[in-house]
């Protein structure tokens, strides 16, 4: 039997368990293995640590809720870019759309493929040659070494795998993804039932349970990058089965069960390290394997932790073009990107153009100065778009879908206030990043004026030919 079309020529082959794995698979990523030294050493407090990771899950549940509304109302390929141009117009669907494209998940993607060649060299005893560099005027313009050739050859794989048909991918994404459940799960019960580890590393240094609000702040724009990726099965809403009910329950079981896992397993962090022992460090979970069991388990830890990384990696390519394709059906983009491979029903194209962004900022190796930016502008964009649902409630209160969100309106406003409160102290603390942000969105503008003149001149001379 064929599978039922949504109009746009996707399939809606997608059920709840899958949409549910996609969610968990887009969060759980180089982030929760990457960013509580980082945290650590903003806050210097292991309880202020825990407490972080759990406010920023309580911003990520609300922000959840919310777009699980969206999504049952417009269940369609996009996810922000359909929210917000049905909310504010095509021009900040656009802005959604551009920064989904550069910062979303091509920098991720390219991340994520960075940090899986590092562990799987670290894991197979091989050293990580700085390889060539080319440089202008002093400034390094591109890498080329066996990490970033490796991190290059699984973004084409995945791309292909992707690109073959949607039943493929889900399936290679479903088993990546239960592995890297497992694998925590394994790690955090293992940790605390046989690892060296010690309670007392719960107890600050000194005595103190002060709070630095404004550290506190900066420390939740780590942890919203850690975050990202609640609202995955958003993007998909064009080809998952009953949307209207799915699309929701993906998005806050999904959601709930990371805020479980990242709670225990920077539990577990704190448990085998000491605050002093943790800060600055970016492979905290290696870290904390060894402290647990050992320096021989490091590398059976690397591997292990390589595999669950090809589950983030795969998530993000098969999302992301989705958000490209919905763009280019509204005629905002390249019409090129919104052909459909008639025998795959997959966005060709804009999977490929996705791949080749990720692989120029691999090799350009960027994405390391880009994480504050990151948090700053997908921050940004989600706040407008729960801006965005308070608003069609008001002025289109009579299209609503099978769902409603939980606890209206404080849990969008809490979201809201939660996001602006980031935003605010990535300006002023982080001004260069957040420069970086505004000029991107400056970017899109530009980019969406160009388009829309387009669009009118054709409109203008079509008009002319009919008179």
């Amino acid at each position: 039997m064929k599978n039922r079309l949504n109009g746009n020529g996707l399939s809606r082959e997608i059920g709840l368990f899958t949409a549910t794995i996609l969610v968990i698979a887009n969060m759980v990523g180089t982030g929760i293995f990457t960013t509580t030294g980082y945290i650590m050493t903003e806050l210097n407090n292991p309880r202020s640590l825990l407490l972080c990771w759990f406010v920023g899950g309580i911003f990520a549940l609300c922000g959840a809720l919310c777009y699980g509304e969206l999504g049952s109302r417009f269940p369609r390929a996009g996810g922000e870019y359909v929210f917000l141009r049905e909310s504010f117009g095509k021009s900040m669907g656009f802005l959604s759309g551009w920064i989904s494209l550069i910062v979303g998940f091509s920098a991720p993607i390219a991340a994520a493929a960075i940090a899986f060649a590092t562990y799987l060299f670290h894991a197979l005893s091989i050293p990580a040659s700085p390889g060539i560099t080319l440089s202008v005027a002093g400034f390094c313009m591109a890498t080329f070494s066996w990490v970033n050739l490796v991190a290059v050859g699984m973004i084409i794989v995945f791309s292909l795998v992707h690109y073959h048909s949607l039943a493929t991918g889900s399936r290679v994404q479903n088993g990546l993804t239960l592995f890297k459940i497992c694998l925590i799960t394994v790690f955090i019960i293992t940790g605390f039932l046989f690892g060296n580890g010690s309670a007392r590393h719960f107890v600050p240094a000194g005595g103190s349970e002060g709070i630095s609000m404004e550290a506190f702040a900066v420390s939740l724009i780590f942890v919203a990058f850690a975050y990202s990726g609640w609202n995955a099965a958003a993007y998909l809403g064009g080809e998952i089965k009953d949307p209207r009910r799915n699309i929701p329950v993906s998005l806050a079981v999904g959601t709930l069960m990371v805020i479980c896992l990242y709670l225990l397993l920077n539990g577990i962090y704190v448990y085998a390290m000491p605050a002093d022992q943790m800060g600055d460090v970016l492979d905290v979970g290696a870290k904390s394997a060894v402290f647990l069991f050992g320096d021989h388990i490091s590398r059976y830890f690397s591997g292990a932790v390589a595999l669950g990384i090809l589950s983030v990696l795969s998530a993000m390519i098969m999302t992301g073009p989705r958000v490209y394709f919905a763009m280019s059906k509204d005629g905002v983009f390249f019409t090129l990107f919104a052909r459909l491979n008639k025998k795959r029903h997959t966005p060709a194209a804009s999977i490929f153009l996705q791949a080749a962004i990720a692989i120029v900022m691999v090799v350009t190796a960027t994405f390391n100065e880009l994480l504050i930016y990151i948090g700053f502008t997908l921050s940004i964009i989600a706040m407008l778009t729960v801006l965005g649902m308070m608003w069609l409630r008001h002025t289109r209160p009579d299209e609503t879908g099978a769902y409603k969100t939980l606890g209206y309106p404080f849990t969008p406003l809490l979201f809201v206030l939660g996001n602006l409160w980031i935003v605010i102290f990535s300006i002023k603390s982080r001004p260069l990043n957040a420069l970086f942000g505004l000029t991107t969105i400056l970017g899109g503008i530009l980019v969406y004026a160009w388009f829309a003149f387009n669009e009118k001149r054709r409109a203008g001379t079509a008009t002319q030919e009919i008179g």
